[in-house]
């Protein structure tokens, strides 16, 4: 992992990047992401939420801090101390602790879905807030998929899963959102390594609370629900976390947003794989219908050129 981290960073962030660079950070978190679903609902039957967050974080606040010395730290304003206090309280904490608990609730392949709520908020957020604008398709797009999250959300309620478990893991998608903008906002002038590592710091120390819990969960968890917290330390947090802050750097929000759409379809398949779970029908077309809304989205309008007479 730590070779990884080192390609993925050897270019500032506010440096030229080759095009292949972002590519690979992108691919890297959505792959890392996914399983982390799947690992989640895992290790949630032996570790509560809070301690699995707390675990989670303290594994990559450890590896975090290895990749940070020797490297330059870039003085920050105010402002941008207060923009990654709000990543790591929204993001690394509420957002970690609202999905473990979710996924008590719902299957994993559901979980990713309804969590792809995030890029519309994430659209309309940076619109607003980054000037990133609201094209036509934008809008139109972002309807088609809000229709395709509540038949999501209808499905697993009367399926596998209940009512509090859509609303988690929407509450995660929520605080998501939005501390990916504030995350652009800083990665302006401050590099993606250390943005995530004082982010997850941050959110370690705000999930400190669950330490006891931790400690109680981790004398009779078997070996693989261990082992499963150190892994989502690893990967889908300090690796995915910082390829991600890699790639958001050399792109919108809102583009990089859609990406995680890719999600899903690996979730279910590796939850299908490893857990034997497959969402219920109607939540893969809801699923389907969000992917075709940010399709939409995406989609630039067709620009008609006048022919000279």
């Amino acid at each position: 992992m730590t070779g990884t981290l080192n390609e993925v960073h050897q270019i500032r962030t506010n440096g030229p990047a080759s095009p292949w660079r972002p590519a690979l950070a992108v691919s890297i978190t959505v792959v890392a992401w996914a399983s982390a679903f799947v690992v989640i609902r895992y290790a949630a039957h032996d570790i509560h939420p809070g301690a699995l967050s707390l675990g989670r974080l303290l594994v990559a606040s450890f590896a975090l801090s290895l990749m940070m010395i020797g490297r330059k730290l870039v003085a920050m304003s105010g402002r941008e101390w207060a923009l990654t206090a709000v990543i790591g309280v929204a993001w690394f904490a509420v957002y970690s602790v609202a999905l473990n608990a979710g996924e008590q609730h719902v299957d994993a392949g559901t979980a990713a879905m309804l969590i792809q709520l995030a890029p519309i908020l994430i659209g309309v957020l940076a619109g607003i807030l980054l000037g990133e604008g609201f094209p036509r398709m934008l809008v139109i797009g972002g309807l088609v998929a809000f229709v395709g999250t509540l038949i999501i959300g209808i499905a697993t309620s009367t399926g596998e899963a209940d009512l509090a478990g859509v609303l988690l893991v929407l509450l995660s998608a929520t605080v998501y959102s939005i501390a990916m903008v504030a995350q652009k906002v800083v990665l302006r002038r401050v590099g993606a390594l250390q943005v995530t590592w004082l982010a997850c710091l941050i959110g370690t120390i705000a999930c400190l609370p669950f330490a006891g819990q931790l400690l109680g969960d981790l004398t009779t968890a078997p070996g693989l629900s261990i082992l499963g917290v150190v892994y989502l330390g690893l990967v889908p947090t300090a690796l995915a976390f910082s390829t991600w802050a890699y790639a958001l750097s050399h792109t919108t929000a809102g583009k990089l947003g859609v990406t995680t759409f890719a999600v899903p379809p690996i979730t279910i398949v590796l939850g299908w794989l490893l857990l034997g779970e497959v969402p219920p029908v109607l939540a893969i077309v809801g699923g389907a219908l969000s992917l075709l809304g940010v399709a939409i989205a995406r989609m630039r309008p067709r620009v008609r050129v006048a022919s000279g007479r």
